[in-house]
């Protein structure tokens, strides 16, 4: 059995029921740390409608979220789901336009060590990761 995401038509991508679980539950946990509402509709059939605009202003909040963290823990719980959000994001041909602005540190999250701050998140880190989520994530 699986589930699709998906934008009127255009299917994101058909994951395992498990897996969409997955998604849908780490969406509704990471939304409170950037104030933002998901766009992942509720399950209808088989289905998961996508508010697209929506979606996008989500994984776009989650990503300057990752870029400007110095704490390696708070992008590591973040980036497999952002990732995969990345490349639904690509397959309905919009983008994240955090992933093109310069990051500043946020203060919340800074992680200091021996060398001081540790350095932000990585946007080559994402794109790399997008690309092979991407060769894994069924339509």
């Amino acid at each position: 059995m699986s589930q699709y995401f998906q934008v009127n038509d255009l299917v994101l991508w058909n994951p395992s029921n498990r897996v969409a679980e997955l998604f849908v539950r780490t969406s509704e946990a990471v939304a409170p740390l950037v104030d933002v509402p998901t766009g992942i509709g509720p399950m209808r059939a088989d289905d998961y409608e996508i508010d697209l605009d929506v979606f996008v202003a989500f994984v776009d909040a989650l990503v300057a979220q990752y870029l400007s963290s110095s704490h390696a823990i708070l992008r590591s719980l973040l980036e497999g789901f952002v990732a995969t959000a990345l490349v639904m994001v690509d397959r309905a041909g919009r983008t994240v336009p955090s992933l093109q602005a310069t990051a500043t540190l946020d203060p919340r999250d800074v992680s200091v060590g021996p060398g001081g701050i540790a350095p932000l998140g990585d946007p080559k880190r994402l794109y790399e990761l997008a690309r092979r989520h991407a060769a894994a994530m069924a339509r």
